[in-house]
């Protein structure tokens, strides 16, 4: 490539990486005249000004944001799934307004285009009949749902929001890569990417001409609104689950635009209607944006062994009663063979060319078609046709013919000639290169990006940007971030000054509020558990700081005390031989899944702070001695717990939600604690066991402070049961239960208490007369019961 315009900065060709004899300029920087792009010239002006030691610090601001709101890629390796950290590659993609415009109205003309032939497949089918689409590959098609041909939605419309990946070939040509109708997914990472990258740049960004995203979320979640049926029925996220391989950007985008995010077996179709399970009962669902394939949706007439669906909504689609984003069927439109066919359906019906053609696709299954292929198979990539992922997907059974040796094209030409009705050759493309900083320096990789859009009102409003993939290396094929790939932020550069607010609401008017009640109970019961394997791990590690803390002051394993903690310890399923015992690590664990199940509700902050605690448990995996340091790993632990604890009261709206985070604590504080208080407080309890008591219960300085005497199984009694004022007590966790309880939905109708509210008062009056005389052993392990029984009870009211 020419050396570029000496219009462009000076010293910022000094950053890219220097071969001989000139420079390689990535793509996305100069045009075929060697030209800076303009898009780029304020941008590159500014980066030219700062050190590599600035430019560091500036990546760290981005990196930090990332970690702390937890945004994460789930990698799949070997059948075995885990987080790391978001692949954000610093440098953003620039692209200017007009051709912007361009692109857009090009993918408008295409989303036309591709509505109309879903209208089509499921219609009329004339695209089959008159020869314009070979009707086997759309019977054969496992994405074509003839359950739902005749169904139309009750939008009109089978397609509301849309995802293409493009790609820009070296010569400056717009391509199509992928048609994204199933269930489009990256919309919450390119607004995570937008806000990470502009902290980045926070100094040159204020005053950009970089077009915000806040007005195509503003439009999008309108869109949604504006499907339902009544202004008091529920628009939901419907997702495979936490396991999803983006089930962050789900929560993400559901916390964003105010949604329900559920899963299938949250819905339930009643008399024809999709309903939410919810903690007030069944709830209406009348929009449902599904982020899963169309095949698991319905066990019932779709994949009979799909655990994700709700059985009857296709019956509900039929009956009009559910609007569909996207339609159930769309996928498809994704076939790969469908783009062999795309430019000759446009010019029949649009009466012009594709503006933004997609890359060139020859179906094996004509004549014609086989031939060239084979003819021009040192250029082809050839791919199952019936297929919808990306072209180059890592994971798909992909030949790339112009790879092969000579040879070998006897095998190509068998292969086609044998299954040409089953696969395509598509044109080898090579992507365009964008800059990215490695190793101190603005290097070329390959790119390309994915544009969302949605249907409003007024048509379709297109994302000003989205998110490109980098390739890990120039020259790479594979743009995919499981195997080594990282994202970019794209800006769309203006000429003009741009609207810089980045709010869903413009402050004029009140955004409509979430129901109480309206908490799916699923997600309910999730919350329960949440707050009780978090006040689960606290107990666990306050009982292995005693008994560790004890071995540290030299007291042998074998002393009365020792074995009496030890025993109740092993009861309750604690092993002291381990400085990590398996059943603690096994409540932290709990209590990453059930907050990763209702991450959409909990804030980063606190989300962070589960994260750190079992990063820290599973990354120590030396010996641990025995006693002090055991007992100050504990210590750590029981502070880093009692930080998110912190962080869910001061932040969490005192809303539903609220309500059964903290039930589940209360119940797990009272089961524990009276557990605990019947076996120090046993009669043949050891000396000792009382001042374990005020231990366990965290009151020790408060047994001090009001009583100035040595314990006595009263004063613990008094103190730790019965004193309302005391937040470890029994009474005081008693008086929480009632309080919640009594202000769930139900709980009390007509003046009449429900019956889990009144089986919650007799538990209370009863415990609230006892006297501290009668509170003995039997008399706590009763209570437990009675407690556990409660329990069930409120899981059997609301969150079955």
């Amino acid at each position: 490539m020419a050396e570029p315009s000496p219009a462009a900065p000076g010293n910022i060709w000094q950053m890219l990486d220097s071969y001989q004899p000139a420079p390689i300029v990535p793509d996305e920087l100069v045009d075929a005249h060697g030209d800076l792009r303009p898009a780029w010239n304020d941008f590159l002006q500014y980066l030219s000004a700062q050190s590599p030691a600035v430019m560091e610090s500036l990546f760290r601001r981005g990196d930090t944001y990332l970690r702390d709101s937890g945004v994460f890629l789930r990698q799949y390796t070997n059948e075995v799934s885990r987080e790391r950290p978001w692949p954000l590659s610093h440098m953003p993609v620039l692209i200017h307004e007009r051709e912007w415009d361009e692109i857009s109205n090009g993918l408008k003309q295409r989303a036309d285009l591709l509505e109309r032939v879903a209208a089509d497949l499921y219609g009329e089918n004339t695209l089959v009949r008159d020869g314009f689409l070979p009707g086997r590959l759309i019977a054969e098609s496992p994405e074509w749902l003839r359950q739902l041909v005749g169904v139309k939605p009750p939008s009109g419309k089978y397609l509301h929001f849309l995802a293409f990946e493009i790609g820009r070939g070296p010569n400056g040509q717009w391509w199509v890569l992928n048609d994204r109708t199933q269930a489009p997914s990256g919309a919450g990472y390119a607004l995570e990417n937008r806000v990470a990258t502009s902290r980045i740049y926070a100094e040159h960004y204020a005053n950009a001409k970089v077009l915000r995203l806040s007005s195509f979320f503003r439009d999008f979640r309108t869109s949604l609104l504006n499907l339902r049926r009544s202004p008091d029925h529920h628009v939901a996220i419907m997702t495979p689950g936490p396991y999803s391989e983006t089930y962050y950007e789900q929560a993400y985008i559901a916390r964003y635009l105010g949604l329900l995010l559920v899963e299938g077996e949250d819905l339930t179709v009643h008399k024809g209607e999709v309903h939410v399970r919810t903690v007030s009962g069944l709830q209406p669902v009348d929009v449902l944006w599904r982020r899963l394939d169309a095949l698991y949706s319905d066990p019932l007439e779709l994949e009979e062994g799909s655990k994700l669906g709700t059985p009857g909504l296709v019956g509900a689609a039929r009956r009009g009663t559910v609007s569909m984003v996207n339609a159930l069927g769309t996928g498809v439109l994704e076939t790969r063979a469908l783009m062999a066919f795309l430019p000759r359906i446009a010019r029949q019906w649009l009466g012009e060319p594709l503006t933004l053609p997609n890359i060139a696709t020859w179906w094996c299954g004509q004549a014609k078609e086989r031939r060239h292929v084979l003819e021009n198979v040192e250029k082809m990539m050839i791919a199952p046709a019936l297929s919808t992922r990306m072209p180059f997907d890592p994971d798909e059974t992909t030949v790339l013919a112009g790879q092969l040796k000579s040879s070998v094209h006897p095998t190509v030409q068998q292969l086609i000639d044998e299954e040409g009705t089953w696969l395509v050759g598509q044109e080898a493309v090579s992507f365009s290169t964008s800059p990215v900083f490695a190793d101190g320096r603005l290097q070329p990789r390959p790119m390309s990006m994915r544009v969302f859009m949605v249907r409003t009102e007024n048509g379709w409003s297109v994302m000003p940007g989205g998110f490109a993939r980098i390739g890990p290396e120039e020259g790479s094929t594979v743009l995919n971030m499981q195997k080594g790939g990282s994202v970019a932020d794209v800006w769309i550069v203006s000429d003009n000054p741009v609207d810089t607010h980045t709010r869903l609401s413009d402050g004029t008017s009140a955004m409509p509020r979430a129901r109480q009640g309206a908490l799916p109970s699923n997600a309910a019961e999730n919350l329960f558990w949440l707050g009780r394997y978090v006040d689960r791990a606290e107990g666990f590690a306050r009982l292995n700081r005693a008994y560790h803390s004890r071995l540290a002051d030299a007291e042998p394993p074998g002393s009365p005390l020792l074995k009496h903690l030890s025993g109740y310890m092993k009861f309750i399923g604690l092993d002291v031989a381990d400085a990590m015992p398996r059943a603690l690590v096994g409540a932290i664990d709990a209590t990453s899944r059930t907050a990763g199940s209702v991450r959409d509700r909990l804030s980063p902050d606190g989300w962070a702070a589960i994260s750190e605690i079992v990063e820290t448990v599973h990354a120590d995996k030396g010996e641990v001695t025995p006693g002090d340091e055991t007992a100050r790993r504990m210590v750590w632990l029981l502070r880093e717990s009692s930080g998110f604890t912190g962080l869910v009261h001061e932040n969490m709206y005192r809303f539903t939600e609220w309500r059964f985070l903290s039930l589940g604590r209360s119940v797990e504080r009272l089961m524990a604690l009276a557990s605990a208080l019947a076996s120090f407080l046993h009669p043949n309890a050891p000396e000792g066991a009382l001042d374990l008591a005020l231990e366990y219960g965290d009151s020790t300085i408060s047994h001090r402070r009001r009583y100035a005497f040595m314990a006595s199984r009263l004063s613990v009694i008094e103190l730790l049961a019965l004193d309302p004022l005391n937040p470890r007590s029994l009474i005081f966790h008693l008086d929480e239960l009632k309080a919640q309880v009594g202000a769930l939905p139900g709980a009390a109708e007509n003046g009449h208490p429900s019956e889990v509210y009144a089986q919650t008062l007799r538990i209370h009056t009863n415990f609230r007369t006892m006297k501290a005389e009668a509170i003995d052993t039997n008399a706590l392990l009763d209570f437990r019961a009675q407690i556990a029984t409660l329990s069930d009870a409120l899981g059997q009211a609301y969150m079955s």
